[in-house]
């Protein structure tokens, strides 16, 4: 577990970086102050991360789901059992169990958020949208675009925390698309 926090510490220290200086176009005299900036943003993202894990949104079951998938990461060990009602074509309920690294735990978290009260269609363009910003070096998605799931914006450059954050995302994707057999990521690329 620790091994796991300190993997997430790093992870959007590079892709802040970068956002920083685009947005705010610092010159190098004000380098201390980007530096206190960056790592202020970077304690940020990793409290928002770890509070999603110990605290998870939306953590139980729907004993009335109409749509239920399971996702399951070998290569981590995460397993994640989505929940969703849909209504008049919005996603009235959505819900998740399971167990897994912190990063997999934040992100079914922060999707349930997110995904909680949009069309099926908002809902599966936000998933290729997030599946985008998490495996495209070159993506253009910016926090604006991406609110809180923004956070997950340096994972890319660790190919098997993809897995991790994207699990869940797969799972919705598949109980959305009413699909029964369990996703796996052991042949996902990242």
């Amino acid at each position: 577990l620790i091994f796991r926090q300190q993997l997430a510490r790093p992870l959007l220290f590079t892709t802040l970086k970068k956002t920083l200086m685009r947005l705010y176009k610092v010159s190098t005299k004000s380098s201390a102050s980007l530096v206190r900036t960056m790592s202020d943003l970077r304690e940020l993202y990793q409290q928002l991360i770890l509070d999603h894990n110990k605290n998870p949104r939306n953590f139980r079951a729907i004993e009335s789901a109409q749509r239920v998938s399971e996702g399951n990461n070998p290569l981590c060990g995460d397993r994640v059992t989505l929940y969703v009602n849909v209504e008049n074509d919005h996603i009235s309920d959505i819900a998740f169990q399971g167990s897994g690294c912190a990063i997999s735990k934040a992100s079914a978290s922060l999707m349930t958020e997110a995904l909680k009260g949009k069309t099926v269609e908002d809902a599966k363009t936000l998933f290729l949208q997030f599946q985008n910003m998490v495996t495209d070096k070159s993506a253009k998605q910016t926090s604006e675009d991406m609110g809180k799931l923004a956070v997950f914006a340096g994972i890319r450059d660790y190919p098997t925390r993809v897995k991790c954050a994207t699990l869940a995302w797969h799972a919705a994707h598949a109980a959305l698309l009413n699909h029964q057999d369990p996703i796996t990521t052991e042949g996902e690329t990242s």
